[in-house]
């Protein structure tokens, strides 16, 4: 694999973009290769790492169909439903927590 390109930070020139800077103009790469990186240094360990993408060959981004529309209505749902009781917790349940504040300190539940 031939090396590519680094750039410092802020310094990449004209007509590339990260992919999140291709989805905000409604672009997506399309199967290109990375053209170039940029680098962010660090104090403590290494620099950061964004890769580039050419903004001329980018492809628009592909519409939501109702069948993903449906699929990502279902996921969200799922992510609210508690595993420990099963009930909907009317929110997102936290990853760190893994179940609905409720179930993870049943010693305040008792107090109130």
């Amino acid at each position: 694999m031939a090396a590519i390109p680094a750039y410092r930070w802020r310094l990449a020139p004209e007509g590339l973009a990260t992919r999140r800077q291709l989805r905000a103009r409604g672009l997506r790469p399309g199967g290109q290769d990375v053209v170039a990186q940029i680098e962010r240094p660090r104090r403590r360990r290494g620099p950061l790492v964004a890769y580039l993408y050419s903004i001329e060959q980018a492809l628009p981004v592909r519409p939501m169909t109702p069948a993903k529309w449906a699929a990502l209505v279902k996921a969200n749902q799922a992510r609210r439903i508690c595993p420990q009781c099963r009930n909907d917790a009317g929110y997102v349940i936290p990853v760190s927590l893994g179940m609905c504040v409720t179930c993870a300190s049943p010693d305040e539940r008792r107090a109130a």
